[in-house]
């Protein structure tokens, strides 16, 4: 079968099993070379085997819920969209949510995934209160922060590497209502943006969509958008009959995948001018419903398809705090000066985090998405080449095309990680494209 991440690059001949049990499970992980997969929303080769890929569909119940704790026990399996409609009507929201919910409990884990709340909140790890994995023995073992400390630490984040995840326990969020106060900011340019999130950074939610094309005084202009869940007592009395209502909303579908040349430097500028307009005439406090707010491209089905058949390739990295001002302004010279432009870059702030592996590190990660072709593949190159000049990483939930050299420069971690794989007998079983590819 043809397999791909959310990017549609690269594809990739590969075997594909759905087993619907957990013998049948153990059975499939045992012939080796094996890798988990959930809904297939990591945008590269993350969550694919050539030999060996398991689709976790089946493992998709909601298991248990406590409501003193806030605390949720599910299947890998599990959408957070499910975990969503499920919650939100009782008053719980996810406590780190990436910009999609069409993303499984295990990928959420296996990624560690971040949100708008990182600089106050941390990413997924910290609402995550055990797991439990299939072992090498054919066993399954519970690990957490207290139990079984090592492959709790090394699993969040681990991109599915340390075994397959069959369960977990996580914590939701309350929440008494639907909706969320944002406020809009109007940033000249880069180091105003980041004036602003430091500014801001008492707020749960922040985020900034940045115009990448913009040269000079104007380069890094964007739209900072704060965001604070909506009390009830705040609220316009209208609004309190249906404060944990989920209003359906419409959804696109774009039916066929564009010609590649749709998204060129003319009209991704005509877009990025177009919305930094319209965000900069409506910059005030509204209410806005969780969907719009958290996850805007949802209402767009099959969105990847806009960028034709090569498809397309994020790109996200870091850069730590002391070096984010110069570095992020390194990064959108060189993008702006290539005149290739991302109408989807966004800019999020990271707040101190200590890990085994995963991504986030204090300070500002840049994600851009690129259609895939080689004038943007060799910028992707050069844009390595400076986030590793200020001492950043790359998100690999988000990569597909890393060389080894890179991310082995970016990740002084990924020998210990390699080590204990090893060292468990962990290499034998469970492996992706992506990590033969970047040796880990």
């Amino acid at each position: 079968m043809n397999l791909s991440g959310w990017g549609r690059y690269p594809r990739i001949d590969a075997k594909l099993s759905a087993p619907r049990d957990l013998a049948t499970l153990r059975a499939n992980v045992h012939k080796g070379n094996a890798i988990a997969r959930g809904n297939g929303r990591a945008y590269g080769d993350s969550a694919v085997s050539t030999q060996n890929t398991i689709h976790m569909k089946h493992f998709n119940r909601m298991l248990g819920f406590d409501t003193q704790l806030g605390q949720l026990v599910a299947e890998s399996g599990v959408l957070l969209a499910d975990i969503i409609d499920a919650f939100l009507p009782r008053g719980w929201f996810p406590y780190v949510t990436p910009g999609t919910k069409f993303v499984t409990l295990g990928g959420l884990i296996a990624a560690d995934v971040h949100g708008k709340n990182h600089h106050k909140d941390g990413s997924f790890a910290k609402c995550v209160d055990w797991i439990e994995l299939l072992t090498c023995e054919g066993d399954f073992k519970r690990c957490s922060a207290n139990e079984n400390t090592e492959l709790f630490e090394w699993t969040v984040g681990g991109m599915g590497l340390t075994g397959v995840i069959i369960r977990a326990a996580i914590r939701l969020r309350p929440v008494s209502s639907t909706w969320i106060e944002q406020r809009t900011m109007v940033a000249e340019n880069i180091s105003h943006a980041i004036e602003i999130f430091e500014k801001f950074q008492d707020t749960t939610y922040s985020v900034a969509w940045i115009d990448c094309l913009q040269h000079g005084n104007a380069m890094g202009r964007s739209l900072v958008m704060l965001g604070e869940h909506a009390k009830a007592e705040n609220l316009p009395s209208e609004y309190h009959s249906e404060l944990l209502k989920i209003r359906p909303k419409r959804k696109l579908r774009i039916p066929l995948q564009f010609p590649n040349w749709v998204l060129n430097n003319f009209s991704v500028r005509v877009f990025n001018a177009l919305y930094y307009s319209v965000g900069k005439r409506q910059s005030a406090q509204k209410l806005i419903d969780w969907d719009s707010y958290f996850y805007p491209l949802d209402t767009i089905l099959d969105w990847n398809k806009i960028y034709g058949r090569r498809g397309f390739a994020q790109y996200q990295c870091v850069i730590p705090i002391q070096m984010a001002d110069e570095g992020l302004r390194a990064l959108l010279s060189t993008i702006s000066g290539a005149g290739i432009g991302s109408f989807l870059a966004v800019l999020k702030r990271f707040g101190t985090q200590e890990s085994k592996f995963s991504f986030p590190m204090e300070g500002y990660t840049l994600a851009l998405d690129l259609p895939v072709n080689t004038k943007t593949l060799a910028l992707m190159e050069q844009l390595d080449t400076i986030t590793l000049q200020y001492g950043g990483r790359f998100y690999l939930a988000k990569d597909s095309r890393m060389s080894r050299f890179t991310f082995q420069s970016s990740e002084p971690r990924a020998t210990a990680y390699s080590q204990y794989r090893s060292e468990q007998g962990l290499n034998e079983l469970y492996c992706s494209t992506q990590s033969e590819r970047l040796g880990i």
